[in-house]
């Protein structure tokens, strides 16, 4: 039925664009492309955050991130990718909760085939205060769920435990408002 396939190639593009950054299926790896297709991961089994997530991990910057480390302090775990624009969208506001705010941290956790120096170089023309990591798509961090669509963002509670998980684009207020419904301080007005 050619009418249907018409309707179909009209809808993908709809589709598409309402599901950000999601990349549950990936595409042939044929050709290399720059474009997301290239950093698709494989098909990953479901998986689910652990209650108190582990996670080091080496920043381009050359440093070691352990999420233990940081105890005591909310903190913002962040999967993202350069072409994903509701990630990139996301940065700038993320990078000032982080500055902001002394009991919250960030750590920028890239979910992409990129080397360190090309990270390094999208993030001189894209600067944020908090540390980013390249974390393998064939192998992300073993205590966090596989990510289904980017951004993904988990909000670590101060004794390491998971608060809350967000899917797609996640604001500061909306941070500010799961550490307060947490019992968290409360966003100054």
């Amino acid at each position: 039925m050619r009418s249907g396939s018409f309707a179909g190639a009209l809808l993908l593009p709809l589709m598409l664009a309402v599901s950000a950054c999601q990349q549950e299926t990936p595409a042939p790896a044929a050709s290399p492309a720059p474009e997301p297709s290239a950093a698709q991961a494989p098909a990953a089994k479901e998986s689910q955050a652990a209650e108190v997530p582990a996670l080091s991990v080496e920043t381009v910057e050359g440093f070691t991130y352990d999420l233990a480390a940081h105890r005591g302090k909310w903190v913002v775990v962040n999967f993202w990718a350069t072409w994903c624009a509701p990630c990139l969208k996301e940065m700038p506001e993320l990078s000032a909760l982080d500055a902001m705010h002394e009991h919250i941290e960030v750590i920028g956790l890239a979910y992409e085939e990129i080397d360190a120096k090309s990270m390094r170089d999208f993030l001189s023309k894209r600067p944020v205060v908090y540390p980013i990591a390249i974390v393998d798509v064939a192998n992300p961090p073993a205590d966090f769920a596989t990510p289904r669509g980017l951004p993904m963002t988990y909000l670590i509670a101060p004794d390491g435990k998971v608060a809350q998980q967000f899917l797609g684009p996640v604001t500061a207020g909306e941070i500010e408002a799961a550490i307060a419904a947490a019992g968290g301080p409360k966003a100054e007005a």
